[in-house]
C-alpha cells in the first residue's frame, strides 16, 4: 500500500470498515426502522437501544479525538454555520415515511441486497437515482432555490457553527474547552447508560454487538479520513459513514468508471454490500425474495424515492445523520434524528388505523397516539 496514494488507502480501508458493518448487521439482524416498529407496535425498546448504544459510543470516542486535536469535525458538512431546519425536518420526515415504506433505511437496504433481497435491490436503485437527482440534477434546484433560502445564517448571530455546545455556550456567555466536554459526557454518557441500563438488552448478545460495532467504526471512520486522510498533497473530505449521497455517488462511478474515481463513501457502499453477502453465503442464509404483489412493489418504490429525496435534504439517514452527524454534536443532525423517528412512528401508526378508517381521522388518531395532539373524543 506504500504506493498507493491517498484517497485509495482511505477508500481501501473505508470498504473493510463497512464490510464488517456489513457483516455484522446482518448477523444481528441491525435495522433501524425495525426497531421502531418493535417500539411503536409491541412496546419494546430492546433493538432501540442498540442504536442508541452506536451514538454513546460515536460520541464520546469522535470527541475524544477532538480534544486531542487528531480530528477537526468543524470541517465536516454537519457543523456548517448555515443551519438548514427546514431540510433537516422535512427531509427527516420524508425518510422516516420512506424507510418504513422501504421496509428498511439506507444500511439496512444495502444489507438487504447482499443477502439476495430483489425489492431491496429496486430500492437501492431508485433511492441511488433520486438522490443524485437532488444532488445535481432535476430536483436540485428544489433543494437549493426552495430550501436553501429557509436556512439560518449562524454567523449573523455571532455562533460559529451549529454545534450544540457552540449555541449553548453562546446562548449562557460562557467560554473555554468545559462546554464541548461537557456536552459530550451528558451526551455520550446519557445515550450509552440508557442503553445498557435496560437487562433485556444487556442480555441480547446481538444487539450489544450490533450497537458496539458501529459505534467503534464511526470513531474508526473519522479517524481513517481526517487523520490517514489528512495529506497535505492530497486531503480527503472529512467523513464518517453515510449511505444516501454515496449511493448516489456509487452508480455514477459505475456509469462513468473509466473517468471516475472511488472515494470514502463509494467504497463504504460496496464493502456494506459484500460484508452482507459473505455473511448470507456463508451461514446459508442467502435467499433470493422478489415482490408479491402490485401493492408491494409501489410501496418500495415510494420508499426509495422519499429515503433518496429526504436522505439529501437532511444531509444523512439513520447512520448519516442518526449517529456520524451525531458524534459532531450537531444540532442538525438532531432535529434529523428526531424527525425520521417521527415520520416513521407516524406513518407506522397510519399504516394500522388504515385497515378500518380513512386517511384523516387515521392522521388524528396517530397523532394522539404519539401525544402530539389531544386524544379524540
Amino acid at each position: 500500500m506504500e504506493d498507493w496514494s491517498v484517497v485509495h488507502k482511505v477508500s481501501l480501508l473505508g470498504f473493510f470498515g463497512a464490510l464488517v458493518f456489513g457483516l455484522v448487521a446482518n448477523k444481528t439482524h441491525f435495522c433501524i426502522m425495525g426497531s421502531i416498529s418493535d417500539w411503536v407496535n409491541m412496546g419494546s425498546r430492546v433493538r432501540f437501544r442498540a442504536w442508541m448504544l452506536s451514538i454513546g459510543i460515536a460520541i464520546l470516542g469522535s470527541q475524544a479525538m477532538v480534544q486531542l486535536g487528531w480530528v477537526d469535525l468543524d470541517a465536516t458538512m454537519y457543523r456548517g454555520a448555515s443551519f438548514g431546519f427546514a431540510g433537516f425536518l422535512i427531509g427527516g420526515l420524508l425518510f422516516g415515511i420512506g424507510m418504513t415504506f422501504g421496509a428498511g433505511c439506507g444500511q439496512r437496504t444495502l444489507v438487504r441486497v447482499g443477502g439476495g433481497n430483489l425489492k431491496s435491490l429496486v430500492v437501492l436503485i431508485v433511492m441511488a437515482i433520486t438522490a443524485y437527482t437532488t444532488l445535481r440534477g432535476l430536483l436540485a434546484p428544489v433543494r437549493i432555490d426552495v430550501f436553501g433560502p429557509l436556512s439560518v445564517d449562524l454567523e449573523t448571530q455571532g455562533i460559529a457553527n451549529q454545534g450544540i455546545e457552540t449555541i449553548l455556550a453562546h446562548l449562557v456567555g460562557a467560554s473555554g474547552q468545559w462546554m464541548p466536554i461537557a456536552v459530550t459526557l451528558v451526551m455520550g454518557t446519557g445515550t450509552v447508560w440508557y442503553a445498557v441500563k435496560d437487562k433485556d438488552f444487556r442480555a441480547s448478545g446481538d444487539n450489544l454487538l450490533a450497537g458496539i460495532t458501529i459505534g467503534v467504526l464511526v470513531v474508526g471512520a473519522w479517524y481513517v479520513t481526517g487523520v490517514i486522510g489528512n495529506d497535505d498533497f492530497e486531503p480527503v473530505p472529512v467523513e464518517a459513514l453515510t449511505f444516501i449521497a454515496p449511493t448516489g455517488n456509487s452508480v455514477n462511478y459505475l456509469m462513468t468508471w473509466t473517468g471516475a474515481e472511488i472515494n470514502f463513501g463509494i467504497a463504504v457502499v460496496f464493502g456494506m454490500i459484500v460484508g452482507s453477502f459473505l455473511y448470507a453465503v456463508s451461514t446459508g442464509n442467502f435467499r433470493v425474495e422478489a415482490f408479491v404483489n402490485r401493492a408491494d412493489m409501489r410501496n418500495h418504490l415510494i420508499g426509495g424515492v422519499l429515503m433518496g429525496f429526504g436522505g439529501v435534504l437532511s444531509f444523512g439517514c439513520t447512520i448519516g445523520q442518526g449517529v456520524s452527524g451525531m458524534s459532531t454534536l450537531a444540532l442538525g443532525s438532531l432535529v434529523t434524528l428526531l424527525s425520521i423517528m417521527l415520520g416513521s412512528a407516524l406513518t407506522m401508526k397510519i399504516q394500522y388505523y388504515m385497515l378500518d378508517d380513512g386517511f384523516w381521522s387515521s392522521l388524528r388518531q396517530s397523532l394522539a397516539d404519539l401525544r402530539l395532539i389531544p386524544a379524540p373524543k
